[in-house]
């Protein structure tokens, strides 16, 4: 009877730490006039956690993360403008930059009350967010570095279209080879490229990538930012020099065969941050795809050594 009763309480305990996992809200707030998109999970209680995703996905690619984290943080991804479920502004009327996404998102963690907070950068999501503790740094408690570039060493061939021809001279000529990372197959080949197990990646993240590629204007909207992206590479030197004088707890976690960033670029945080925890994945460019549990495991493990202790060194 011991052992019954024993059972069954393991039993109960198990779906109830499920369940405290598996609960995330979709949800959307008016921020500056468009209505964005994200999705939340956790106990509001919990340390905040802020998940911002690359190209060409939306919040979408944190779904397994945000529920796998959120026992102990509280977690929110948004989608960008023009991006996921987010509102998706006429190009022709506005104005879609880095800057002007940093702004949306910063404004957007105000409103949720994000005074404070952890942040997970990937792709798209350094620029964005290296911008925001930028004219904040107070408000960053420790970072999550996953295949986001921040030196001119990491950048593959796949960029010499972008950086040896559309942002010297942006024109009908010069987007149209670029237009092509735009297609189906693209996509599906930016989640697949370099991954050690191809297998555990979804088809849903390209299918729906690709879906909200055929909105109006979404070619327009991503050429657009493609071009902007000149201007992060100028703003380089400001983040690198943000990390050496603020020396922020941060995880690092790099695969080594992402189509567009080489390891070179990982291993370059170290230099600004030699107290960084460093874990070189054989993966892609969306290495949570196929390396979930190493990756939450890891996330965990580094808060609550390093963030929650208030030690620094490895």
């Amino acid at each position: 009877m011991k052992t019954y009763y024993k059972s069954f309480a393991v039993a109960v305990l198990f779906f109830i730490s499920v369940a405290a996992v598996a609960q995330v809200s979709y949800k959307s707030i008016k921020v500056d006039g468009l209505n964005i998109s994200y999705r939340e999970a956790g106990n509001p209680k919990n340390p905040k956690l802020v998940l911002l995703h690359g190209f060409p996905a939306g919040s979408h690619q944190y779904r397994n993360l945000i529920q796998s984290l959120s026992d102990k943080f509280h977690v929110i991804a948004p989608d960008y403008p023009g991006f996921g479920l987010s509102d998706m502004p006429d190009p022709a009327t506005y104005n879609y930059t880095f800057d002007g996404i940093s702004e949306i998102v910063e404004h957007f963690l105000k409103l949720k009350g994000f005074d404070h907070y952890g942040l997970y950068v990937q792709d798209y999501g350094g620029p964005v967010g290296f911008r925001i503790v930028g004219r904040n740094p107070k408000a960053l408690d420790w970072l999550i570095i996953q295949n986001s570039n921040a030196y001119e060493v990491g950048f593959t061939p796949a960029w010499d279209g972008f950086r040896g021809a559309l942002w010297k001279n942006r024109s009908a000529e010069t987007e149209k080879p670029l237009a092509a990372f735009l297609t189906h197959d693209a996509i599906k080949g930016i989640y697949l490229f370099g991954a050690k197990n191809p297998e555990l990646i979804s088809p849903d993240n390209w299918e729906s990538d690709y879906a909200f590629m055929q909105r109006p204007n979404a070619v327009r909207v991503n050429l657009d930012l493609f071009y902007d992206y000149r201007k992060n590479v100028e703003l380089y030197p400001a983040w690198q020099e943000f990390l050496r004088k603020n020396q922020p707890k941060t995880l690092i976690f790099w695969g080594q065969t992402d189509i567009f960033f080489t390891p070179a670029g990982g291993e370059a945080f170290l230099k600004d941050l030699p107290n960084a925890e460093m874990h070189r994945l054989e993966a892609g460019h969306f290495a949570v795809e196929d390396h979930l549990e190493v990756i939450s495991k890891e996330i965990h493990h580094f808060y609550a050594a390093k963030v929650a202790t208030g030690k620094t060194k490895k």
